[in-house]
């Protein structure tokens, strides 16, 4: 069985109730990786899942470590939280940069996709600063200088434009409803697979040995909207976007 290596996808809500005089605090954790965990298990693949909380000390700090792995997809996750190993956040003890690895990975043949949302790419007010780094390197895309996020509360419906392309082929020539996405460039060998008007919604390309994908919006909600998260081939999508890659 094929194995898949998911970063992200979780969040902590805190909250602050003020009632009159008096104020308590209230937290909540929620996750949003089941529907792409769903899809890959699906389809066969072994998902070893990584939340944001647990990253910085469980996601892989040695390149062995990362090549049992047929592909590595972070989805929602900042840069910050992969380049701070607490070994080196909180005791000053120098730790690999995993951001290097990932592009030592591919290199070699492995296969990376990241999945938009508000910590991906550049982030809400740059803060993803996945921007200059050795994955940027590897991405079939370049990357916005500052907050490169999308809204489209309004909703919108991604187009095929490539249709004959693996990844989509037999997929809906229009895709579900999404509400936002990270704005990308695609680089000048990478394919555009899947576009919002002007705008790329999936790119594929390669680095070295192997492949990599960007996908601009969530694979959950909240750009995810039900519609999207629900699709009848919601599944079939993400299964030959996994296939291509790792092949």
């Amino acid at each position: 069985m094929k194995k898949v290596l998911l970063v992200g996808e979780s969040w902590e809500i805190f909250s602050i109730h003020q009632k009159g005089f008096d104020a308590f605090f209230t937290t909540k954790y929620d996750e949003g990786a089941k529907w792409l965990i769903e899809a890959l298990e699906a389809g066969g693949y072994q998902v070893d899942y990584i939340p944001n909380h647990h990253a910085p000390s469980k996601v892989p700090t040695t390149l062995e470590e990362l090549q049992k792995y047929s592909v590595i997809i972070l989805s929602d996750v900042g840069a910050n939280t992969l380049l701070l190993h607490p070994d080196t956040f909180e005791r000053s003890i120098a730790t690999p940069n995993r951001l290097k690895l990932f592009r030592d990975y591919v290199d070699q043949g492995g296969a990376f996709l990241m999945v938009g949302g508000y910590l991906s790419f550049t982030g809400i007010d740059g803060k993803a600063k996945y921007r200059h780094s050795p994955v940027e390197e590897i991405l079939p895309v370049t990357l916005m200088e500052y907050d490169d996020r999308v809204e489209v509360p309004e909703g919108l419906y991604p187009t095929v434009v490539h249709a004959e392309h693996p990844v989509v082929q037999g997929l809906d020539a229009t895709w579900p409803m999404l509400l936002g996405y990270n704005k990308l460039a695609p680089k000048a060998e990478a394919d555009v697979l899947v576009s919002a008007e002007e705008d790329p919604i999936l790119v594929v390309g390669s680095y070295g040995k192997g492949k990599t994908a960007a996908f601009a919006s969530d694979c959950a909600p909240h750009w995810g909207s039900p519609e999207f998260v629900q699709w009848k081939q919601y599944n079939q999508f993400w299964q030959q976007l996994i296939h291509w890659l790792e092949y």
